[in-house]
């Protein structure tokens, strides 16, 4: 795929206009403490592995509306802590699979949650374990337009409070310190973890890699890949929707989250990307609030990205930090 998007050059310099709803703030606010609400402990369970270095526990928390949200929890074998954390989040149509999947972080000394998602997790991989168990009204297939009318009932106020409620959870674990967690993901995941250290205090980090979920406007309209074209296959049935529908993704563009994350940025970004284009990355990128904050590009690559080039430069760039 040749590159379709603006320059380099143009992409450093790409701070676009992106539609913000007067009361995000508020609606966010009412909805994370709404679901702060439910705060039991969350459910811990080591597990027996054949992975003789690294312990594996079974985590289940309260997320949005106190629904258990399941999670594997990966340390150093043996480690009591208190360490430094990485909550992760997976990429569209995944779950958290097995466990000992992700033994990464782990293996640099790192206590590692690894998130579901929920009702996804049986599009590739090994498969999810949280359900979601909420309705919504019309949608095209996919997660995309799911309560897309309005952004009370929309699937990602649920996806969202469950990462910071993951946080949260993360934070409550003695074998870890609370005052060192970080946050990161790809593609989905990414554009989760942009949305964690928006709506949450104290991350020492955010790592998103490629990210999804980003300057909506501009994407819809730019790619004809999937899941962004899960929005127009919506829009091309309900004619005349448009206002409603941007209005409702406004409260949940990774731009609008980036805006307000203090916490060290290191993004990626692929220049031949077709789902989530380069330009809709630096949108968010380039509004991340904080002078600490580097971009990896990967310029011939598409939506594969750095993938195991970028896991060292992650580790590298946390590890400073600490």
């Amino acid at each position: 795929m040749p590159r379709f998007d603006l320059s380099p050059a143009e992409l450093a310099d790409y701070v676009p206009e992106v539609r913000e709803p007067a009361d995000f703030d508020d609606f966010w606010n009412a909805t994370i403490a709404a679901s702060r609400q439910w705060d039991a402990a969350p459910e811990v369970t080591l597990l027996d592995t054949p992975y003789t270095l690294v312990d594996i526990f079974d985590v289940t928390f309260p997320g949005f509306g106190g629904d258990p949200v399941k999670a594997w929890l990966t340390l150093p074998a043996g480690a009591t802590g208190p360490l430094p954390a990485v909550v992760e989040y997976q990429g569209y149509g995944g779950g958290r699979g097995l466990p000992g999947e992700r033994i990464g972080w782990a293996a640099a000394g790192y206590a590692h949650l690894f998130m579901d998602t929920r009702g996804q997790g049986s599009m590739w991989g090994s498969g999810g374990d949280t359900l979601d168990p909420h309705g919504t009204g019309p949608s095209s297939s996919g997660f995309m337009t799911r309560g897309i009318e309005d952004p009370a009932t929309y699937y990602y106020r649920r996806v969202f409070t469950d990462a910071v409620r993951a946080v949260d959870a993360v934070r409550t674990l003695p074998q870890v310190d609370a005052d060192r967690v970080a946050v990161c993901g790809a593609s989905q995941g990414g554009g989760i973890a942009i949305a964690a250290a928006g709506l949450s205090d104290g991350l020492v980090a955010v790592m998103p890699d490629v990210p999804f979920l980003c300057h909506f406007e501009r994407a819809v309209g730019l790619t004809g890949d999937d899941p962004y074209q899960e929005v127009v296959r919506y829009l091309a049935v309900h004619r005349g929707a448009d206002k409603r529908v941007f209005e409702t993704l406004s409260y949940f563009d990774g731009v609008n989250m980036a805006k307000r994350a203090d916490a060290a940025a290191l993004y990626s970004v692929a220049l031949m990307d077709t789902i989530c284009p380069p330009s809709t990355v630096y949108a968010a990128f380039n509004r991340h609030d904080t002078a600490d904050k580097r971009i990896e590009v990967y310029t011939h690559n598409g939506h594969e990205g750095g993938q195991a080039f970028q896991f060292p430069k992650q580790a590298r760039f946390l590890g400073a930090l600490l």
